[in-house]
């Protein structure tokens, strides 16, 4: 420092630390002038005062940052004001490098550090003052040595490039570029040492802005030229300072691409924009890098962003969008909009084409579908610019932009749609479309018209879409077929991008994707109609390029959307047009493909199922599809076939698949079968399982794979479409039989001989294939295996059987080696063989009852009888019979294997071992966890299998031959049960669960007794002195049982079982009791006496077995209900057997109280089951509310409280409103129960209604399912208290019509009943059923009368209410009968009320019916009512109308004796009526009178009745009249065959209301009444004339103004004439004023006679004008004032198009005073919408009309004009609103409403803020989003 510098300092230092306390009231604007003043006055030198500062700043720095990170408003304009001090006091020492280096150091870097967490705003000002000083004084050295290579190595730090190699790459030269320039003398450790301790304090963003900020000061300078030269130099020191930072900024860009997320977003937001940039200036250049001197082009580096693209293509999401973000801004810069047209030179200029890689236009293809919408747009801008398409939603067409002032109108030739889309797209701004007679001519049309639809899918509403998509669809693919032949008008890029980027067809499923993604889910109907009503066969040349991603992909996921199949499962039709379309385009896609794919492409198409989750619709396309792919396959084989010269065996598909594709491909159909049992419904199953079987058949023969994998496959499918009457079974068979459908050939006997040979040498491998020598032991899991493996074995051979077909090999297998096999003792091939035995046995058994089944429907419906069903039981009952013969053989070796296994449940062989198997240590064990040893587990297995296969065999063979000799079987089976009941109970876990293996074999054992096959081998047991020789003079049955219960509760009660092995017993105890309870109901039901004067079970045991029961009902688990339940069902039916007995009386065994316990835990047990099973329900009614209890009225009734059954029908009626079956199946018992028991109904008046009136789920596909599948349902609802009309209600059992159809048909075989009261058959249940009857119809009657919503006269149709009434009246209908004559007035009465009130026909018509029958069965009730209400003629028309109606179905139906006494009382009153002003009565009353007059008119000649001869002709004129009046006789063929139909008695009945019920669309099963059917017609009529006299009026029209139009004929017609027609031809103009008729007198007057008061209103006119402008002069200068004090704001808003969010917007501009608001189309503000939302806002905000196409030129305009342009748009680089410094002067632009900010729009924005957001939905309506971005703007404006 000099010596005047350092006698300045002091001063200095004063100078500063006054200035410092007061730079926070001085604005950054106003530092320059005061230091300047400053230095003036003080005569200090500026690098004194710079160096206090300098020494002053830390201590203010650490003062403004001392409380926390957030400055508020002064803080920040004192670090502004400090910082633009030292700015200006550098510029005024001009060239000092050591003061820049000091104040970079000293002050700017600890600035960057502090400010760079929250500050961004502030530390770009302050780095681009920083910028201007080294612009002005030329001091790049300070950047070029210090500055950038600090920043550049933070950023390389932060990737761990701290000890690389790598790092020095970025250390620039020892020489730099200024060297020469400035005398200084640097210390290179110290700028070292500086350099290292900076740099990692520096966050990467931080860095990153900095540097690109360096670098967009310094292109600015180069393309200025205001940089300085050294004397000797040829280029200047800027351009090489920016041709040095693009090289290292290049290599630091690819470097960052490739590192983490944040790297990359740093880089694509900072570098990559700013090097853009910088290259259209530095487009080559070389460089000099450590002595080496490289050539450098924005050609080389985009190789380079390629590469690293082509790295993150094939990462994650996140490295997916980064690479297409690189892209987009690459294309931005590199093919700017106005040189877009130019990119083929550009691309070839560079050194490299980007267009040129296939591996591009494919990532371009993923990108247009992929599912995030940044993606989808900025592949779509890629492809935009790399096409040279510059059209769609962001321009207009040339005709509409070019030549505003002509009219357009859409071209000739084209359909009322296509106009109205051209129309559309127009007003939109869309690129034209092509219309019906364009063609596209060059693949740059093809590319627009690409372009242009695929931003209607993503931009545009849906109508656009709907109107457009087909005719340009087609258009596409027209040029596709045309392409080749057509080659020689594409001589342009296009030409070669098309073949670069492949086929048409390789571009359109990338429309359809997108369209079947589409958020609305008509324009998904739209598209996939489009898609396949295209003729596919046109295209077969082509379709073959179609990605095959696209159709398992996006076709087969839309083919699972439900909108395409709304006619899916009506009327139990399984299929939809989308489906059958759909199957045709695979078919054709199939048939095109190379042979080689074909079966790869098929097992791809059924792999679909599991990747995706199909619903019914979605499963049963991929099914159909299956199976028209396979029949593509097969027809191409067979055309091959048909045209080879030899014969092609049966293999056909060997020469396109090998052996594992097929394996793989069955497992595949297999996997789909068994997702159709997901859904309940049988037919629908039937239909997918024989669409799948049909391909199978089609591409794979049975004989060409393992037998493995053809059982597998075939037992997937539901045995009952494969067994005896099975819909499949023939189609199996012909495939078993090597016939396929399509192919066949002369090999067929050989290929089923191969397959039957395969089947009969199973047995042997199957049992040879035992368990190695080390390990002979195996678990459940391993048996559960192997049972199933026989039992597809057994199911496919039952399958493929024939007559000629030799069973000998099994039988001889069976005897020769069962023998050998059985006497090897403990072996695994004995259990196999057991195994194997017991599946070919339980296969005939089901075999056999399914034929027996099937043949009985066979005799009783010839129709539809299934052809083979004699012959098949035939072939059944041969092989059981061969195959007894064997077992009988084998019998004794049997026994013998089953007594030793057994052996070990009572001898106590098995030692205790603590040692458990792996799988069940530490589990609590489970039916398939036996807590036993491994060793253990498999002695205990042997025994159980060997009883169990013992017990089946023994029952089958008694079943097939009642005399066989099976005594020691049986024997042995008595003996078990003794020893297992009499085995003592031990107290370790392990005895105690051989002791449950034991009870899990007597299963199967009792099976056999309590079979009615052995009742006559009972005698046996009684022959056995030491199975009888502890009964102590008991039944020995009883003895039995009573051993049974107490073994096993002890085995229970020793509490060493686990819990869930303890359950398993229970369930075990439940099914051995069925059983044990079984023997005596099949004796008694046989005929059989077990115990001579004696009964089966002691009083005590049958107590002892009821309290048990219902103790446990409480607790049962799932898998016991059914068993327990049906224990008690028998034990009742036991006692109810044998209470004549003295032995045993019901009353000491079951009492009331016993009841209230049952009925208790029954309901329970109800309520706590998860799965309403119908099996459980059926039978915990037939078990409850058993007939022996039922009626008995104390169950019902105790006093006036419910009994036991009538609490337990309430609460089970309750809980049935949510169960539908639970409420079916009790309606089912109950009325069956009340049939047989009429006295009873009096107690359930109330629950009888409900059922009347009950109505939910129509249908239960579950329900169906399950009676279908499961025997337990069909045997329980079997067993419940059947309906008296069977036919009638099983057609609805399934629908909510069940119950009031079961109700209906109990009082309709009741009234049989009643009317026998009075004959000599008269008993008390035929007076209880009148009484019962006459009860429940007043009691409804009532209800429809009182009830608050069934006297509603105001609902709407199809309402809840409008079907209760139909219900009630529906069931009021049956119950007339029942009026007699004690209660007919009553009845009566309740009619009057009900017919005066308002109500729909629907239920009108009940009551018109109700009311037919009571007049006809009391005929006194005309004279006495009828007549009097007919004469009321101020009733309601409505009323009338069906009095109308009742009256003359009276006349038409009475009987004879009493018809001419009707006709003569009420005919004549209905006369009247035919002349009603009333149209429908009017109608309704001439139908009726001509048809009493048609019918009953000869009756007018018998004398019966004194008719006048007038009074005659009157009757034959009007009959004729009605008869040949053209109207009359229209209405009467619309109502044909109505009125002939209806019979009121039989319309009263269940089959007249219920069996007409239309299929599925019905309403209640109510039919159109005839007032409706009147209605109906007269409105049509209506209409019709309507229609005549609109188009005669336009027809009068059209030639009056044709007629004004003619010049000639106006001459001749006389001046009133052409007068009048004047008026009327502008009668059809708006007039903009208009005037009262007599003034418009007055003014024709004045202007014919020119007299003074028109030019007094003249006069006036002009003084008021004058005054006008006056008012307006002075409104213009109050608008211009609000102008000027409105905020610098503006809104762009060109990209909205919905009126709502416009308007909003208008209204917060002019809430908040913004300077305008910009629109694409300034005519909205005169729309009504708008100007309603916007209440006059439109008045005064300015609204600038900036079109979507001009909306860039526009921000580049306002860029200009000192304008901030940001962006509303949630980006990687978006700031948070609340973080964001709003510029004074402020453009904002918003995104549209779904796609938000163009990606060509984002890139030419200063920056895009950010709504912050913290719920679950990520997005706000534009209006709002924008109007809290102005609010926020506003508040930072009023704060300032």
């Amino acid at each position: 420092m000099s010596k005047p510098e350092a006698e300045a300092a002091p001063m200095a230092a004063l100078v500063v630390a006054s200035l410092s306390r007061s730079f926070h009231q001085v604005p950054p604007s106003a530092v320059p002038a005061t230091l300047d003043c400053i230095l003036a006055t003080t005569g200090l030198p500026p690098l004194s005062l710079f160096a206090s500062f300098l020494d002053d700043f830390p201590h203010l720095l650490k003062g403004i940052m001392l409380e926390d990170e957030n400055l508020d408003s002064d803080k920040h304009l004192h670090l502004l004001s400090l910082s633009s001090a030292f700015c200006h006091l550098l510029k005024k020492m001009g060239a000092d490098y050591g003061a820049m280096k000091s104040f970079m150091y000293r002050c700017f870097l600890p600035l960057v550090v502090v400010l760079q967490t929250s500050q961004h705003d502030l530390l770009n000002q302050i780095t681009e003052w920083f910028m201007d000083v080294v612009v002005e004084t030329g001091a790049w050295g300070v950047f070029e040595v210090a500055l950038v290579p600090n920043f550049l190595r933070s950023v390389g730090l932060s990737m761990g490039m701290l000890h690389s190699g790598d790092l020095d790459f970025y250390e620039w030269s020892s020489k730099p570029s200024f060297q020469g320039s400035y005398d200084v003398i640097i210390d290179p450790l110290k700028d070292k040492e500086l350099l290292l301790s900076s740099s990692s304090t520096f966050t990467l963003r931080t860095s990153c802005n900095v540097l690109s900020l360096v670098m967009e000061g310094a292109l600015q300078c180069a393309q200025t030229h205001t940089f300085f030269k050294s004397a000797g130099e040829e280029r200047c020191i800027a351009v090489k300072f920016v041709e040095t930072l693009i090289w290292d900024l290049c290599n630091m860009t690819e470097r960052m691409l490739l590192h983490s997320l944040d790297h990359r977003s740093c880089a694509v937001g900072f570098f990559l924009p700013i090097v853009h940039k910088a290259f259209p200036t530095n487009h080559k250049f070389e460089i000099s890098i450590r002595g080496q001197r490289h050539d450098f082009s924005r050609g080389h580096f985009f190789i380079k962003l390629w590469n690293c693209c082509i790295t993150l293509f094939s990462g994650g999401k996140l490295e997916r969008r980064d690479a297409y973000n690189v892209l987009s801004l690459c294309f931005s810069f590199l093919l700017p909009a106005e040189k877009c047209e130019d990119a083929d030179s550009i691309f070839r200029i560079e050194e490299f084409d980007i267009r040129a890689e296939k591996q591009f236009w494919d990532e371009i293809k993923t990108g247009l579908v992929d599912k995030e919408n940044l993606v989808r747009k900025q592949s779509l801008h890629i492809l935009k610019m790399a096409l040279n398409v510059q059209r769609g939603a962001n321009s207009i067409s040339k005709i509409s932009k070019n030549n505003t002032n002509v009219t357009h109108s859409a071209p000739h030739a084209v359909t009322k749609r296509d106009r109205w889309a051209y129309k559309e797209a127009k007003s939109l701004g869309v690129g034209k479309l092509l219309t019906s007679d364009d063609l596209i001519f060059d693949s740059k049309q093809f590319w627009d018209a690409f372009v242009l639809l695929y931003e209607m899918l993503e931009e545009y509403g849906t109508h656009l879409v709907e109107a457009a998509w087909n005719n340009q669809v087609s258009l596409l693919l027209q040029f596709s077929g045309s392409y080749h032949n057509a080659s020689s008008c594409i001589g342009d890029v296009h030409r070669d991008q098309l073949e670069i980027c492949g086929e048409t067809f390789n571009w359109l499923p990338i429309l359809w994707e997108r369209g079947l993604h589409h958020g609305n889910p008509q324009v998904r109907c739209l598209i996939m109609q489009s898609f396949l009503d295209i003729n596919w066969e046109d295209y077969g040349n082509y379709i073959n390029s179609m990605p095959e991603d696209f159709v398992l992909g996006p076709f087969m996921q839309g083919l699972n959307d439900p909108i395409h199949h709304k006619e899916f499962g009506i009327k139990g039709v399984y299929m939809s047009r989308v489906i059958e379309g759909a199957a045709r385009f695979i078919h054709h896609y199939v048939t095109f493909l190379i042979p080689r794919k074909r079966i790869a492409f098929l097992c791809n198409l059924a792999s679909t199922a599991k990747h995706h989750s199909f619903g019914r619709a979605g499963l049963m396309a991929l099914a159909e599809c299956i199976a028209l792919a396979a029949a593509g396959i097969g027809t191409t084989v067979e055309a091959s076939t048909k045209s080879s010269k030899h014969i092609v065996p049966m293999d056909f598909v060997s020469g396109v698949a090998n052996q594992t594709d097929k394996k793989e491909l069955l497992d595949i159909f297999r996997y789909v079968v068994e997702s159709s049992k997901q859904h309940f419904n049988p037919s629908y199953r039937l239909k997918v399982c024989s669409k799948i079987l049909e391909a199978a058949v089609l591409v794979v023969c049975t004989f060409d794979i393992p037998l493995e994998i053809l059982l597998l496959f075939l037992s997937a499918f539901p045995r009952e479409f494969t067994d005896y009457g099975g819909q499949l079974r023939a189609t199996m068979k012909r495939w078993l039989s090597g016939c396929g459908e399509k192919a066949c050939c002369g090999n067929c006997c050989s290929n089923e001989i191969k397959l039957w040979e395969s089947l009969c040498d199973f047995p042997l491998s199957f049992v040879s294939n035992h368990l190695s020598s080390a390990s002979l032991n195996y678990d459940d899991e391993d048996l559960n295996a192997w049972e199933f493996e026989a039992n597809r074995w057994a199911r496919v051979l039952l399958l493929a059987i024939k007559k000629e077909h030799p069973f000998e090999p099994i039988l001889t297998f069976l005897e020769s080696s069962g023998a050998d096999i059985l006497n090897q003792g403990q072996d695994t091939k004995y259990v196999k063989f057991l195994i194997l035995a017991l599946s070919l046995v339980l296969e005939l058994h089901k075999a056999k009852e399914r034929a027996v089944e099937y043949g009985n429907k066979a005799r009783t419906d010839v129709a539809n009888a299934f052809s083979g069903i004699v012959d098949g039981l035939s072939l059944i009952e041969g092989v059981s019979k061969k195959l007894v013969d064997k077992f009988l053989y084998l019998l004794d070796d049997l026994v013998q294997v089953a007594n030793q296994a057994s052996s070990i449940f009572w001898s106590g062989v098995v030692t205790e071992d603590s040692t458990l198997p792996g799988a069940v240590k530490g589990k609590l064990g489970g039916p398939s966890q036996r807590r036993l040893s491994i060793s253990a587990t498999t002695a205990v297995l042997q025994a159980v299998i060997s009883v169990k296969a013992l017990s089946l065999i023994l029952l089958w063979c008694k079943q097939i031959r009642s005399d066989a000799p099976l005594n020691s079987a049986f024997i042995f089976i008595w003996q078990f049960f003794w020893r297992s009941t009499r085995s003592p109970c031990s107290c370790s876990e392990t005895q105690a669960e051989i002791h449950l293996a034991a009870y899990e074999a007597l299963v199967f054992g009792l099976k056999v007794l309590a079979s009615p096959c052995f009742l006559g081998s009972m005698y046996l047991i009684k022959e056995n002195e030491n199975i009888l020789s502890d009964t102590e003079g008991r039944p020995w049955l009883d003895s039995m049982c009573g051993a049974f219960f107490q073994n096993i509760n002890d085995l229970l009660r020793t509490g060493v079982l686990a819990r869930t092995r303890r359950a398993v017993l229970l369930d075990i105890k439940w099914v051995c009791l069925e059983s044990l309870l079984s023997i005596p109901s099949q004796a008694f039901r046989n005929g059989f006496h077990l115990e001579e004067n004696r009964a089966s079970f002691s009083e005590g045991t049958l107590e002892c077995i009821f309290s048990d029961l219902v103790e446990s009902l409480e607790n049962a688990g799932e898998s016991s209900v059914l068993p327990m339940l049906r224990s008690l069902r028998m034990l009742i039916e036991l006692v109810s057997n044998v209470r004549s007995n003295a032995v045993v009386s019901i009353s000491n065994i079951i009492d009331t109280e016993s009841i209230w316990n049952l009925v208790r835990s029954s309901w329970i047990l109800h309520i706590s089951c998860n799965k309403r099973r119908i099996s459980s329900i059926a039978a915990l009614l037939s078990s409850v509310l058993h007939p022996v209890f039922f009626n008995d009225e104390i169950m019902h009734q105790i006093g006036n409280a419910p009994g036991p059954l009538k609490w337990f029908v309430q609460n089970l009626l309750e809980e049935g409103k949510k169960s539908p079956r639970t409420i079916r199946l009790a309606a089912l018992h109950l009325t069956g129960l009340w049939l047989l028991n009429p006295r009873i109904i009096k107690f359930y008046l109330k629950e009888l209604k409900l059922l009347s009136l009950y109505g939910s789920v129509a249908f239960d596909e579950d329900f169906e399912a399950e009676l279908a599948d499961n025997n337990d349902a069909r045997l329980e609802v079997s067993l419940l208290a059947r309906s008296p009309d069977q036919e009638l209600t099983e057609a609805f059992i399934n629908t909510e019509l069940y119950a009031r159809v079961s109700v209906a048909v109990l009082f309709y075989k009741l009234a049989d009943q009643a009317r026998m009261v009075g004959s000599p058959s008269e008993d008390a249940d035929c007076i209880a059923a009148l009484e019962s009857g006459k009860s429940f119809l007043l009691e409804l009657l009532d209800f429809a009368v009182n009830d608050k919503d069934l006297a509603k006269e105001l609902y709407k149709k199809y309402s809840a209410i409008h079907r209760r009434k139909i219900r009630v009246w529906q069931i009021i209908c049956v119950l007339s009968p029942f009026v007699d004559e004690d209660i007919v007035g009553k009845v009566v009465d309740y009619l009057y009320i009900s017919l005066h009130r308002n109500n729909l026909p629907a239920v009108r018509q009940y009551l018109e019916t109700f009311a037919i029958n009571i007049y006809l069965k009391f005929p006194f009730l005309v004279q006495e009512k009828l007549v009097l209400i007919l004469r009321d003629y101020d009733m309601r028309p409505q009323a009338l109308s069906s009095y109308v109606f009742i009256a003359a179905n009276v006349i038409l139906n009475s009987s004879k004796d009493v018809q001419s006494r009707h006709l003569d009382t009420l005919f004549p009153l209905l006369v009247p009526l035919l002349t009603s002003h009333h149209h429908s009565l009017r109608g309704f009353t001439q139908l009726l009178a001509y048809q009493i007059l048609h019918k009953l008119f000869p009756l007018l000649d018998s004398g019966s009745s004194e008719i006048l001869a007038l009074e005659k002709r009157c009757l034959v004129d009007l009959k004729t009249y009605l008869a040949k009046n053209s109207d009359c006789a229209r209405l009467r063929t619309s109502m044909a065959g109505y009125l002939d139909a209806y019979n009121p008695n039989s319309s009263a009945t269940p089959a007249g209301i219920f069996v007409n019920r239309v299929e599925e669309g019905d309403f209640e099963c109510v039919p159109t009444s005839l007032m409706e059917q009147v209605l109906n017609f007269l409105n049509d009529a209506r209409e019709d004339l309507r229609c005549s006299m609109a188009k005669d009026v336009v027809t009068i029209r059209n030639e009056t103004l044709n007629f004004n139009g003619d010049k000639n004929q106006l001459e001749h017609l006389s001046d009133a004439i052409k007068g009048n027609q004047l008026k009327y031809i502008a009668s059809d103009f708006q007039k903009k004023v208009t005037v009262t008729k007599h003034d418009k007198g007055q003014i024709e007057a004045g202007f014919l006679y020119g007299n003074d008061e028109t030019y007094r209103k003249m006069t006036e006119l002009e003084r008021d004008d004058l005054l006008l402008d006056n008012l307006l002069q002075s409104r213009r200068s109050s608008l211009n004032r609000l102008t000027e004090s409105r905020q610098h704001f503006i809104f762009v808003a060109s990209l909205l198009d919905r009126i709502p969010n416009l308007a909003g917007l208008a209204r917060t501009c002019e809430v908040f005073r913004a300077s305008g608001l910009a629109v694409a189309d300034a005519n909205i503000i005169s729309d009504k919408q708008f100007q309603l939302i916007s209440v006059t806002a439109e008045k005064w905000v300015p609204i600038i009309e900036v079109p979507v196409d001009s909306i860039k030129a526009y921000l580049q305009k306002k860029k200009r004009e000192g304008f901030s342009i940001l962006g509303l748009e949630q980006t990687a680089n978006s700031i948070p609103l609340d973080k964001y410094s709003f510029p004074k002067n402020t453009v904002l632009v918003l995104g549209r409403e779904k796609e938000g900010i163009p990606v060509d729009i984002i890139h030419i924005l200063d920056a895009c803020v950010e709504i912050p957001q913290f719920g679950v939905i990520r997005s706000l309506n534009v209006h709002v989003s924008g109007a809290i971005a102005l609010w926020e703007y506003t508040r930072q404006q009023r704060s300032q």
